[in-house]
């Protein structure tokens, strides 16, 4: 019964996100918004819409390790898991613009995530800081959308620029975007009523069942439109979507959810202890692997998922209390962690030494 009710809900969710997008995006580009910025808002933030349901509904219930780790579980899913199979199936390019500010930017505010909530909480006050910051972000989106390259703004056309005339079919369109937030709304109660049954029965924590099964759940939309625009050759798409929505989640997901939440939220020291330390390395990973050729390779692809298996293996461990955990911890710290510093170094001397030649 509590598998169903988690199944129905994360479908309720998909299809509610799918509604949504498709609907908003017709109107905003019925209204003349370009198509290109209705990517980086309407697309981004809607394909992160079950994480911000999610997190609203299990905030405003109490259930406060269940929103945080639904967040710092899709920053971590999104970035290892869908950049990782993404670029498994083609190598994945990267635009200037995410290497200067996008992807600095997120990992800015996954360190200001991190202090914020060193203290054990995140108050009101901090929640609407960090939601200030999503108005401050989607305005810049905005405006700096408008230098893009004419290759960038062909994807976001092909992708994004077959709608409707500004009247024509408007009503179907409103009537999907609230057909897309019902939907968001039921799959997020049935998700975090099942995901809360289900860390009962286990006797495992909200926060590990947010971080593993919610978290990948609730990222299916991300996914989705990551891999099928690999897949169409969109590869801008592929990688904004994905840096884009781990903004999000931080600043309006986590934003939202401290708001709404009776008495703000509180943080669990495991969370504060590794799940943020392992978001924020994740993060820090993205900068010099797709500043060094402007692209994701297939390798860094499956050492991302590698990485991913890994870390769900670290939680499986801990949470069985198998023996072997105490050889996996010195495995990480020793061999695993010495060998990515290795492997990232090589790519920046690989980098810098081409770009020299060239100069």
């Amino acid at each position: 019964m509590i598998a169903l009710q988690m199944i129905g809900g994360l479908l309720l969710l998909v299809a509610g996100a799918e509604a949504l997008v498709r609907g908003a995006s017709r109107l905003a580009l019925g209204l003349g918004i370009s198509p290109l910025v209705v990517g980086l808002t309407v697309v981004a933030f809607g394909t992160s819409a079950p994480e911000l349901a999610v997190s609203v509904q299990s905030a405003w219930a109490g259930e406060a390790e269940l929103a945080l780790g639904n967040v710092v579980g899709s920053n971590i899913f999104n970035v290892l898991v869908i950049l990782g199979l993404s670029a498994l199936l083609i190598p994945l390019a990267v635009t200037q613009q995410l290497v200067r500010f996008d992807v600095p930017l997120m990992i800015g505010i996954s360190l200001l995530l991190w202090w914020l909530a060193a203290d054990g909480s995140l108050s009101r006050a901090e929640g609407a800081l960090l939601f200030a910051g999503i108005l401050a972000y989607t305005g810049w989106g905005v405006i700096t959308s408008r230098r893009e390259s004419a290759t960038v703004r062909e994807e976001y056309q092909r992708e994004f620029g077959n709608a409707p005339g500004r009247h024509a079919r408007m009503l179907v369109d409103l009537a999907l975007v609230g057909l897309g937030l019902g939907l968001l709304v039921g799959g997020s109660s049935a998700l975090v009523a099942g995901a809360t049954a289900l860390a009962r029965l286990l006797e495992w924590s909200e926060l590990v069942i947010g971080l593993t099964i919610v978290a990948a759940g609730t990222s299916l939309p991300e996914l989705t439109t990551s891999i099928v625009a690999s897949v169409r050759g969109e590869r801008d798409i592929a990688v904004g979507n994905v840096v884009g929505s781990n903004i999000f989640n931080i600043l309006a997901v986590l934003g939202a959810a401290a708001l709404v939440a009776p008495a703000g939220m509180a943080v669990a020291p495991a969370a504060l202890r590794f799940d943020l330390p392992v978001m924020i390395a994740v993060a820090l990973v993205c900068l010099p692997v797709f500043w060094t050729g402007g692209r994701i390779a297939r390798a860094e692809g499956a050492v991302f998922l590698l990485f991913y298996l890994s870390y769900l293996l670290y939680m499986i461990l801990h949470l069985t209390g198998h023996p072997a955990r105490h050889v996996f911890d010195a495995g990480m710290l020793w061999l695993v962690l010495p060998l990515t510093a290795l492997g990232i170094g090589a790519s920046i001397w690989q980098a810098m030494m081409a770009r020299s030649r060239k100069g």
